[in-house]
Formats: C-alpha cells, sequence, structure tokens
C-alpha cells in the first residue's frame, strides 16, 4: 500500500513500499537495529578485559600486603617488617607468641613475660586499661612503641608525651647496663617528661626530652616507654647501637608476646563504619579515579554513532513536495541568499553544457560569461549581474530573479517555448509565505 502526497508542480516520486518484510542485516535494503550477542561482545570486551586486569591487580597486591608484610611484623622482610630482630631474639633462646588481638595478648601473659605492643596509640582506652591491670596482676614487663599521649595516661601516669620529634642518632645520656653496650642508637618520634620518681631512667634525650623512659626500673612490672620503632625495623637494625638494644629491650625475659592491634580494636571500632572509610587512603584515590575513568569511557562510548542503516521509504513522496518543503524553509528564515544561490548555482549547472562548456567552468565567470554573451547577444555585465551577482534585496527581487533566470535558459533551448513561468513561481512564493495552502 502506498501513498501519493499532495502540492503543487510536478517532478519525479519517489516510491517505496510502506512495509518491508524478510530483511536481513547487512543487505542494504533494511537493517535490524537490535545488537547481537556478537556485536555487544565485541563492543564490550575492551571494558571487560580492563575490568579482570584490576580485579586481579587488586587481588595480587591484597595478597602481597597481607598478613607478614605489615609494619612491625616478627615474620615480614619489608624495610619496615622486624624479621631480623625476631631471628636475632630465637637464636638467643627467646620464646616469641604472636598476638593479633587483646585477647590473645592477654591469655599469653604469665609471670617472667615481656609484653610488646607494637601500636599501643592504636587501641581504645578500655582495652589499654585492660591490658595494664593485666601486666600488673602477672607481673608482666611492658614495651610501649611510640607511646603517645593516650598511651602514657594509663601506663605512666604523670608522663607527658610529645611527639614529631625528629628521629636520628642519638647518644645514650645515660648510664645503665643496657646503654653502655649499645651506645648511641636511632631514636626520637617522642619525647617524655617524666614525674619526678627516683625508679624512673631516662635516656636518649634530644634537647633535653629522653626518648627512651623506664618506669618502675628493675621491678618486675617496669614499663619501657620507647619513642620511635626505627630500631626495629630491619632496614635499620644495623645502624648505630639498634641491634644491641633492641635485643635488650625484648629478650631481658625468655618469654616475648609481641601484640600487633588490629583495626578491629582502634577507637570507633565498635561503630558502623562505610566502606570507605575501611579503605585505606591510597585506595580511596584509586577508586574515584577508576570511577572518574568509567564515567569518561561510558561518556565516550554513548556518543559513538551506530553503523550507518539503508531503509526503504514507508511511502510515495512527489520531488516537488521537497522543494516546496525547502521554499518554505527558506522563506520563514528570511534566507534570500540561499535560495537565489540555488537557483543561480542549478541554472549556471544546466546551461554550461548548452554553450559547449564543460561542467567544471560552469561556476567560473570569466569564462561562462562570455560563452553566455556569444550565444545570446546578452551585455556581458547583464548576465554577470544575473548569474553571479548580488542576493536579491526582498521577495519580489527574488521572484524577479527566478523568472529572468527561466528567460535565459529558455532562449538557449530551442524546443523549449519561449514563456516565463511567473505565474507558477509567484504562486509557489505565496504558498510558502502561507503553509495552509
Amino acid at each position: 500500500m502506498t501513498a501519493t502526497g499532495t502540492g503543487t508542480g510536478t517532478g519525479p516520486t519517489t516510491t517505496a513500499p510502506a512495509t518491508a518484510t524478510g530483511d536481513t542485516p547487512g543487505t542494504g535494503t533494511g537493517s535490524s537495529v537490535s545488537p547481537t550477542a556478537r556485536r555487544i561482545w565485541l563492543r564490550s570486551r575492551g571494558l571487560l578485559v580492563a575490568a579482570a586486569v584490576l580485579v586481579l591487580t587488586g587481588l595480587v597486591l591484597a595478597l602481597l600486603r597481607s598478613g607478614d608484610n605489615s609494619a612491625l611484623h616478627p615474620s615480614s622482610a619489608a624495610p619496615l617488617g622486624s624479621r631480623a630482630i625476631n631471628q636475632l631474639l630465637t637464636d638467643h633462646g627467646v620464646d616469641i607468641t604472636v598476638a593479633t588481638t587483646s585477647e590473645e595478648a592477654l591469655a599469653a601473659l604469665r609471670p617472667g613475660t615481656t609484653l610488646l605492643i607494637t601500636h599501643p596509640e592504636d587501641l581504645t582506652p578500655e582495652r589499654r586499661e585492660t591490658l595494664y591491670r593485666a601486666t600488673q596482676r602477672t607481673g608482666t614487663r611492658t614495651v610501649l612503641v611510640a607511646a603517645g599521649p593516650g598511651t602514657t595516661a594509663v601506663f605512666a601516669p604523670g608522663t607527658e608525651a610529645i611527639g614529631h620529634l625528629p628521629t636520628g642518632e642519638l647518644d645514650p645520656g645515660c648510664t645503665t647496663d643496657l646503654t653502655d653496650r649499645a651506645g648511641s642508637a636511632q631514636l626520637g618520634g617522642y619525647g617524655y617528661l617524666p614525674a619526678t620518681d627516683p625508679t624512673t631512667l631516662a635516656c636518649y634525650p634530644y634537647e633535653g626530652l629522653p626518648t627512651l623512659l623506664t618506669l618502675d626500673a628493675g621491678t618486675p612490672t617496669e614499663t619501657v616507654l620507647l619513642g620511635a620503632p626505627d630500631i626495629l625495623h630491619n632496614q635499620s637494625l644495623a645502624d648505630h647501637g639498634n641491634a644491641s638494644l633492641a635485643l635488650q629491650l625484648l629478650g631481658a625475659r625468655d618469654h616475648l608476646v609481641w601484640y600487633l592491634p588490629t583495626g578491629a580494636e582502634a577507637p570507633g571500632s565498635d561503630d558502623a563504619r562505610s566502606l570507605t572509610q575501611l579503605m585505606a587512603p591510597g585506595w580511596r584515590w584509586a577508586a574515584l579515579q577508576l570511577a572518574i575513568a568509567a564515567a569518561l569511557a561510558a561518556f565516550w562510548r554513548g556518543r559513538r554513532l551506530g553503523p550507518v542503516l539503508t531503509e526503504r521509504l514507508p511511502i510515495t513522496v512527489r520531488a516537488a513536495e521537497t522543494t516546496e518543503g525547502r521554499a518554505r524553509l527558506y522563506h520563514r528564515n528570511g534566507a534570500r541568499d540561499r535560495a537565489a544561490d540555488a537557483l543561480r548555482t542549478a541554472t549556471r549547472g544546466r546551461l554550461a553544457p548548452r554553450v559547449g562548456l564543460p561542467a567544471a567552468a560552469a561556476h567560473t565567470p570569466d569564462t561562462l560569461v562570455p560563452a553566455l554573451a556569444a550565444h545570446t547577444g546578452q551585455p556581458g555585465h547583464d548576465l554577470h549581474q544575473l548569474l553571479f551577482g548580488p542576493p536579491p534585496a526582498d521577495d519580489p527581487a527574488l521572484v524577479a530573479l527566478a523568472d529572468a533566470l527561466d528567460a535565459l535558459e529558455n532562449r538557449l533551448t530551442p524546443d523549449r517555448p519561449e514563456t516565463t513561468d511567473t505565474t507558477k513561481t509567484s504562486d509557489t512564493t505565496d504558498t510558502a509565505k502561507d503553509p495552509r495552502q
């Protein structure tokens, strides 16, 4: 079934069936716009491969950074790990128990034990209190690494912790068996202002602030405050007297409980935390960058045009309707210059072959105008003004231009009647002015 449009003028028609059934994609007569499984795979395989690589990379990094690779872990061979001092202690007969929770640390305490807490500031006040009471009850010696204000308030009441001291080689500044054997060591981090007590030993001062403080020295429950963890790191154990000092601090008794607090025991761990809060800062930035990259990739893919599809026209359309529609658009926008240029270009293209010129010379004034003047006898100036002149100033001038071009073309077509189509052109212009016609 076809539909024929109505309108003025005549011309060729373009015909196509109303429906096109049985078409297969890619034949040129019609194409399905539904994506196939193969097309979806080809479009998304790059993103899927990239996502798989990212997931595998994250898993590998998580495995490499988990467990033994944490700072001050006794089994870690990383620069900030403590495998070296762990090996020295084992060689000297010290029995080491690694605890990752306060419950494990409390269960391992017994008389004649040294408790090493690697990150005491990561504990809640309640857990510090529990550990302190347990050490006093069991007669445990405690070594606190990088003990800050929160830790000293529980384990060393009356002692003030002052942080952010530079780390470097410091002289003992005191006379004890421990410092006489160790000599200078790499300390700093926290400095301490102890309360006046004859049982307190203050060593390795930085500008008058001791960075190694021993409270209740010589008693079963003595407490050692170590300002910085550097002497326990693999990368600095061999420097200065670090190895001797670390070995004496941790190997004074046969049993050592090496307590590594986890994030579950940190302040605020009982509160609900979001996924971003649980992630390390570096991973949060990486996730943000990946999200931005994914958004940009989606925007890029969304703007891409699909393949060109050819379709059959659903109805029969007269060519004159297309011409009139364009004329109405020109009239609505006052585009007389474009309308005049279209008329002149089409006329020059038809006149050039009639005067023996190639199509390439149809739009060259110096070639076309003399040839037309020779065939028509009209002055070259008038022909140049007609075919290459300025755009008309108003609608009547445009209609006059169309009539003059039609008359010129009639003069060069012997079998065409020498009449102008002023009435038809005027009617078309009037129709463009009033879309209801």
